[in-house]
């Protein structure tokens, strides 16, 4: 069973000529980050804002009230970082869920983060594998969300909120990824969260979706190159393998 992949592309960011990258031949990827995060100052929606401040923000609570009693934060830490970390704690746990993260994070439009990329954020984070992120692993999750705002915003080009077909492609392209205008649909198709919805699909995905497909565009991109050994573009696996690679993906 043989695919192909996309034509050669290189490594860019957004407003800039990509440069060559030695030894890629067979497909692109986005630029060098953890988990496929996008150019240093570039990236993404969510988390509790600013007091004073109400676009994004906790739903059905105070934005930096509720939960769990207020203590100190540890020494050297953002205070604002702490105060929103124990607001979302609502079970005073020390540890956010993802239920709990999710109930903090919305998207522009005040819907809420789809609960697919909460998990796959905390999955990122979670250094020690306990399901759940303590206030270190969501300094860094914080600063990952921050990151993707940028990149998000810089690729929202009508300032729409949402990301639409030829946005998506600029973006894809920018962050190596040489695909079709076909493919481009079809991504756009299965991350429009309206889009199962018969009739209320607007051919765009939210800040949350477009994490998400960015993540799984890289991930999987990954998953092809361990079988590419040759990086021309082309795999030949048999049927367990490529079994293998889609239950590792969906892990």
């Amino acid at each position: 069973m043989a695919y192909q992949s996309p034509p050669p592309t290189h490594y860019g960011t957004p407003g800039q000529k990509p440069a060559q990258v030695q030894g890629q031949q067979g497909y692109g990827a986005p630029p060098p980050g953890q988990y496929g995060a996008p150019p240093p100052q570039q990236g993404g929606y969510g988390a509790p804002p600013p007091q004073g401040q109400g676009q994004y923000g906790a739903q059905g609570q105070r934005p930096y009230g509720g939960g769990a009693q207020q203590q100190g934060p540890p020494p050297g830490v953002d205070q604002q970082l702490w105060s929103w970390f124990k607001a979302v704690d609502t079970d005073g746990s020390g540890q956010l869920s993802a239920d709990e993260l999710q109930r903090a994070l919305i998207n522009g439009d005040w819907s809420p983060f789809n609960i697919e990329t909460v998990r796959l954020m905390v999955n990122m984070f979670d250094a020690d594998n306990s399901g759940t992120i303590n206030f270190n692993e969501f300094s860094g999750l914080w600063k990952y969300i921050e990151d993707w705002k940028r990149c998000f915003q810089a690729f929202d080009a009508d300032r729409s909120g949402s990301i639409n077909q030829s946005e998506m492609g600029n973006a894809l392209r920018s962050f190596g990824f040489n695909v079709s205008p076909k493919f481009i649909a079809t991504l756009i198709q299965k991350f429009d969260r309206y889009a199962t919805i018969k009739n209320t699909g607007k051919g765009d995905v939210s800040f949350d979706n477009f994490v998400q497909a960015c993540v799984t565009m890289k991930t999987l991109t990954d998953s092809f190159r361990q079988f590419d050994n040759d990086q021309d573009g082309w795999i030949q696996i048999n049927y367990e393998q490529f079994l293998d690679l889609v239950v590792r993906q969906r892990a």
